[in-house]
């Protein structure tokens, strides 16, 4: 990479907003194993935005519970422990992302694939030892996110990328590297790194289209999950490409793409999930 366009992507990295306080207090928190859903509950009390927006996705007819719930101690209780934490990560990611840019980047599409990849990382990981599934759902989700990056501040090349990739069905990643120097995966790493996220899941998100540099269970359940959602048509993140899994993480998730995504049962309900979560 040339020092100008090091320097370049240094400045967008630093353009983006700071992740929230208070989702980086919910991450802490969920890394202690005696957390309890109280410690949960007044962090978020203390976030007025993430309340409102908790309160709406648990209220909504997709949940169908039998009475208008008015509390986030409540809502714990009826959607349980994991789901308001992935809801509150989804909710810090999806408030950063700009409404509109000029490289024609779905950000909706892009959402629902995200958060589709990050629950398929997760149930992934529950199939794995040595491997936390909190950490790959947060992987699946931000997995992406310096597409966002480029979208924002390079749309001109974005575009012209986006453009190569769906047209010869080819891999955005490549197109990237062709078009700006770099892809998307350093980008997003770059960003995840100033966020202070542990360095396995910025490591995953860099080597995220090189796996055999970076044999690790995070890797293989989310690049496996990006390919998944992928072909399962679940959002679009840009790139129609889809890759068969590497022999070294065949051999860690017990089969080949088709195979794997046949264990993994009736996806759909994840999807439908991952609507309820992109409205927030």
């Amino acid at each position: 990479m040339s020092p100008e366009l090091s320097q370049k992507l240094t400045a967008a990295v630093d353009g983006m907003p700071a992740f929230p306080k208070s989702v980086q207090k919910i991450l802490e928190l969920t890394r202690d194993v005696n957390c309890s859903p109280k410690d949960l509950v007044q962090v978020i009390d203390k976030d007025p935005v993430v309340t409102v927006k908790v309160l709406r996705v648990v209220n909504s007819a997709y949940y169908s519970l039998p009475k208008q719930i008015t509390s986030i101690n409540h809502a714990v209780v009826y959607l349980g422990f994991n789901t308001i934490k992935n809801l509150a990560l989804s909710i810090a990611a999806i408030g950063m992302l700009p409404a509109n840019n000029e490289a024609g980047f779905d950000a909706q599409q892009y959402l629902l694939h995200s958060l589709s990849t990050a629950g398929i990382a997760k149930k992934l990981a529950l199939q794995l030892d040595d491997i936390d599934p909190m950490d790959c759902f947060i992987a699946g989700l931000l997995h992406d996110f310096g597409k966002v990056v480029f979208a924002q501040f390079m749309p001109k090349e974005f575009k012209k990328a986006l453009q190569i990739s769906q047209s010869n069905n080819s891999s955005l990643h490549l197109a990237l590297r062709e078009v700006v120097g770099t892809d998307h995966a350093v980008v997003g790493a770059m960003l995840v790194e100033k966020w202070r996220f542990p360095a396995d899941l910025v490591d995953t998100i860099r080597h995220q289209y090189s796996p055999e540099l970076n044999d690790t269970p995070m890797v293989a359940c989310v690049f496996a999950a990006n390919q998944i959602s992928k072909k399962l048509g679940f959002g679009f993140g840009g790139n129609p490409y889809i890759e068969g899994l590497t022999p070294t993480i065949a051999n860690r998730l017990g089969g080949t793409l088709d195979e794997v995504i046949a264990s993994l049962g009736n996806l759909e309900p994840l999807f439908e999930e991952a609507k309820i979560f992109s409205k927030v």
